[in-house]
């Protein structure tokens, strides 16, 4: 590339870097503990487990379920109802005033072999409450998960032009190269490079997901408005279905099962939530397999016959945003992916925090020292054009 192409790259990869890295940067604090969640909550003891029972002990109707979940808060309409990936023998049910979203929501955890009431945990208060809600959406909502979403494709726009401006910027040496030897903000530039372009397809994904996952929202709206709502026509104008009207939830469930052979639950959305209609129960199933298990199959079966009217098939860019979501916190491997994804977070940190120091010391390029000390400088390899005139603070990280 010619000189202007250089600048011109350096200049978008700078502003795009320095608008978001501070975000960035809490996105990858906040992101670090989230990934070991579950573990963290079995080290505090948030983490709800069922006690060990013989196997095939026999489960209780989901109806008692939803009794004993309902007699804890009487004033309460069950909203949802789910069970753990990896853990059938316990349920959750969330409560809420109304059916409506709502931030207002209690969560009980039943015994699916007993009907005891295990806990009552608060998933809204605590450390890894502050920093979900700090990773998600700065405490602000859609607009907040908006603002990041938009962060993170000034992320994309600045690993795209730091791999444009990679290879003039260490044309002269070898990769790798570390000038320890050097001033400080030269073994820092080193450094910075060095990880940005090691990190950079982790970066990119990890940054293309989480962007994909701050639309949640507003994909799955759009998918209400253009498969569920011609679905839904004929119940468009009838109230929502009566507790005292409904059938048994135990045998809508066993009906969407039969719909679906091979899958498991997922969650349940009750009449009038924003996952159902007013008039229908829905189910959404998942696979077996550690892929699957991210994709849903939702069955809408009639909240007063119990019989299965729609089973419709999740759009694309649904199956996008499903599958985004676990590969953003490395779900799909386990403890190893898990640990992988932590030190290429800790990586990237590092990027972020030396792209600022970089931008922070741009104006002290030349060192103060004497003209020969100077000239035996101008004769190792130039610092990269698009960074040292002036540096762009690289921002290489995505929600994770």
């Amino acid at each position: 590339m010619n000189s202007r192409k250089i600048k011109t790259w350096a200049w978008v990869h700078k502003w795009s870097s320095l608008v978001c890295t501070v975000f960035m940067l809490l996105l990858c604090l906040t992101g670090l503990p989230l990934i070991f969640h579950h573990e963290i909550g079995h080290l505090l003891g948030t983490e709800v487990e069922a006690p060990k029972m013989p196997a095939g002990t026999p489960h209780i109707s989901l109806d008692r379920v939803l009794e004993v979940a309902k007699a804890r808060h009487p004033d309460r309409v069950v909203q949802f109802a789910s069970q753990p990936e990896d853990d059938d023998g316990l349920w959750f049910v969330t409560l809420t005033p109304t059916p409506a979203p709502t931030d207002d929501f209690k969560s009980v955890a039943v015994d699916a072999r007993t009907g005891a009431v295990l806990a009552q945990p608060k998933f809204d208060e605590g450390f890894m409450y502050v920093m979900f809600k700090l990773h998600v959406d700065l405490f602000a909502g859609l607009p907040g998960k908006l603002f990041l979403g938009f962060m993170g494709l000034l992320l994309l726009v600045a690993v795209v032009s730091g791999v444009v401006l990679y290879s003039p910027f260490m044309r002269k040496l070898d990769f790798g190269t570390v000038r320890r030897e050097k001033r400080p903000r030269l073994k820092w530039l080193d450094l910075h490079n060095l990880l940005g372009i090691v990190t950079l397809v982790w970066v990119f994904v990890v940054g293309a997901t989480g962007m994909i996952n701050t639309w949640a929202d507003l994909v799955i709206k759009y998918w209400q408005y253009d498969q569920l709502s011609a679905l839904l026509a004929p119940y468009k104008d009838e109230p929502v279905v009566a507790v005292n009207e409904r059938a048994s939830v135990q045998r809508s469930m066993e009906a969407a099962m039969e719909r679906a052979p091979g899958m498991k639950l997922s969650f349940i959305a009750f009449p009038g939530t924003s996952f159902s209609s007013p008039h229908h129960t829905t189910f959404f199933l998942r696979g077996n397999e550690p892929f699957t298990s991210k994709l849903l199959q939702p069955v809408l079966v009639d909240a007063k016959t119990a019989e299965v009217t729609a089973s419709p098939k999740l759009p694309w860019y649904l199956w996008a945003l499903l599958v985004s979501q676990p590969l953003h916190f490395g779900d799909y491997g386990g403890m190893p992916m898990q640990i992988i994804w932590a030190l290429l977070d800790i990586a990237t940190i590092i990027v972020l925090g030396s792209g600022l120091y970089l931008w922070l010391k741009r104006g002290n390029t030349v060192p103060s020292a004497s003209r020969k000390a100077k000239e035996h400088e101008e004769r190792q390899p130039p610092e990269p054009v698009g960074v040292a005139q002036p540096e762009p603070a690289a921002a290489l990280k995505g929600q994770a």
